[in-house]
């Protein structure tokens, strides 16, 4: 008997296409960046909306919750001056250089804001919503 025998079959569980999701949902954004002539914005905003996304669906047990969905709103709604009001550098430098460190914090201040909203509001803990 080979130790390949002995192991009992693993249920198949079903593909996570929530990246493939939320890239087609952020197409038409960068096309329309693209159209106003503005593609480095476009995939920067691309960028950042992609990481608030991922930050969202990694707590999407959540989404039960009104203080959830307040707090995604209030933290997306401060980002509309920031992204219009910045002077976006006009270099050789590739975007990603500056776009990347942009969405990293971003998905940090998503997260820590989901993380206080959670700890103001609610009542129980994400682990009694996983039972």
């Amino acid at each position: 008997m080979s130790m390949f025998d002995s192991e009992a079959p693993k249920e198949k569980s079903s593909t996570d296409w929530s990246g493939t999701i939320i890239g087609v949902m952020l197409l038409p954004v960068l096309f329309l960046f693209i159209f106003l002539g503005k593609a480095e914005l476009g995939f920067t905003a691309c960028i950042v909306l992609a990481m608030s996304m991922i930050a969202v669906r990694l707590r999407w047990k959540l989404r039960r919750y009104a203080w959830f969905w307040a707090t995604i709103v209030f933290v997306l709604l401060l980002h509309i001056p920031f992204l219009f009001l910045v002077h976006w550098p006009d270099t050789h430098v590739p975007t990603i250089v500056y776009s990347l460190p942009l969405g990293i914090a971003d998905f940090l201040l998503i997260s820590g804001a989901i993380s206080l909203a959670q700890r103001v509001f609610g009542n129980r803990s994400s682990d009694d919503d996983e039972a």
